[in-house]
Formats: structure tokens, C-alpha cells, sequence
């Protein structure tokens, strides 16, 4: 058992069920024989966080950052070592987020595309929010990196957000032929695998709704180097690029 093991501090609720997932992710991903060897973690489930993507987007003018803030300073009160947003939208206030926090901040949006990068993958295609593509979180960490990126055309971003918003958000069934016509304008685009971008979008079966396409899970990623930064074991992360 590793003694100087880490307190992962979660800040959740963005939304809940992608941070009921995340946890899950974990506690399944963590090489462990017993309770003892798993990670300590502190989730706190901030759904009335206002909404990224509206205020991004100029719909909104209640900047949620300010909650975002306040609910890292009660993780780390908690005890927390490090903090895990699974909310890929929320990257946008990264380094105000970061430089405000007690403890170090693990990045979604950097640590995927440098998977992506690891992975051998030239060109991705991103789904994501209106927050998140407008906002150019992807795109900026892309082209840091040198990896080439395709966003969907602006009808199917809107098919995206109905996906993100009308329906999983809402715990309804998705629109599985809008999401396979995404991932199809994407990989037509020339792009060697899909970034699940949005951590709603990792509550779906993207593999099995789409088998032709390739597809990187941005949820997975962060639950593999939360579990590594926190000193523990991960394992079966095969998936992460399928």
C-alpha cells in the first residue's frame, strides 16, 4: 500500500450524472485488492454552478467562476491534494481556476490532447459544446501541441447540442443517427480519431453506436491521470483510444 498516496478532489455536478460516471471510472480503473488501496476522494456535486457554455456564449452574464472557485476552496478545506473537473467546458476558466486554487488543478482538455499526441493521432475531430468550440479550448491546445483538429460544420454542432442538452442532459434516450452523422462528417474530414469533448458525451456508447469511426474518451483520460497523480495503479484504460 502506498502510504504518500493523494486526496483527489472532485468538483462535480457538471453535470452530475458525467460525475457519477467519473467516480465510477475510477473506483473500476484503480488497481486494487483491497479498500485500502484504492484513493481517497472528496466529490462535491456543484449542479447549481451556473451554466458554462451559456455564459461562454454570451446567453447568460452569470459567469459561473466564481462558484467554481469557492467550490475547490471547500474541497481542499476537505482535504483534497489535487483537483479533477470532469467538465471539459469548464477549461475555459483553467488558469484563473489554477492560479486561484490551494492545490494543483489536472487539465482535461491538455492531458487528452496529449494523448492523442502519445497515441500517434495526426488529425482529430472534437465534439463538444458551443462553449468549448467557440471558446477554442481544443483548438488552442491543438495547435500548441502540433496536432491538427476538424470542427463540425454548424449544423452539426447544433445536432451536438441537441445530443448534450436535449437529451442526455435530460435523461432521454440521444438521437444515435444524429450522432453517427457527426462522427461521419468527422472521420470523411480525414481525422484518425473523435474526441468525446464533452463529459455527456462520455455517458454514451460512442464505439458501439458508430464501430466504424475511432473515438478518444476525454472522461477516461482524466480518470486515468487522477488516479496516477494520486499515487495509486491504473489499469484496463485500452479503451481510452478504441
Amino acid at each position: 500500500m502506498n502510504e504518500n498516496k493523494k486526496t483527489l478532489g472532485i468538483l462535480g455536478g457538471l453535470g452530475p450524472m458525467s460525475s457519477v460516471y467519473f467516480y465510477s471510472l475510477i473506483t473500476e480503473h484503480t488497481k486494487a485488492s483491497c479498500d485500502q488501496e484504492h484513493i481517497d476522494i472528496v466529490l462535491l456535486s456543484g449542479a447549481s454552478i451556473p451554466d458554462r457554455t451559456e455564459f461562454i456564449t454570451g446567453k447568460s452574464k452569470i459567469s459561473p467562476l466564481p462558484a467554481m472557485k469557492a467550490g475547490i476552496h471547500k474541497l481542499c478545506t476537505a482535504g483534497a491534494d489535487i483537483i479533477a473537473i470532469p467538465c471539459n467546458t469548464a477549461h475555459y476558466f483553467y488558469s484563473e481556476i489554477n492560479k486561484d486554487s490551494p492545490v494543483p488543478v489536472l487539465n482535461i482538455i491538455e492531458e487528452t490532447v496529449k494523448q492523442a499526441k502519445k497515441a500517434g493521432i495526426k488529425k482529430i475531430g472534437i465534439m463538444a459544446t458551443d462553449g468549448t468550440v467557440k471558446s477554442r479550448s481544443y483548438q488552442t491546445v491543438c495547435e500548441e501541441h502540433g496536432v491538427d483538429y476538424v470542427i463540425p460544420s454548424e449544423k452539426s454542432q447544433a445536432s451536438l447540442m441537441d445530443i448534450i442538452y436535449g437529451c442526455v442532459k435530460c435523461a432521454k434516450a440521444p438521437d444515435t443517427d444524429k450522432f453517427r452523422a457527426v462522427a461521419h462528417e468527422l472521420c470523411d474530414a480525414g481525422c484518425d480519431a473523435i474526441v468525446l469533448g464533452c463529459t455527456e458525451l462520455s455517458l454514451l456508447d460512442a464505439a458501439k453506436i458508430c464501430p466504424e469511426c475511432r473515438f478518444m474518451d476525454s472522461l477516461l483520460v482524466l480518470a486515468k491521470i487522477s488516479i496516477e497523480n494520486c499515487g495509486a495503479l491504473p489499469f484496463g484504460f485500452d479503451e481510452i483510444y478504441n
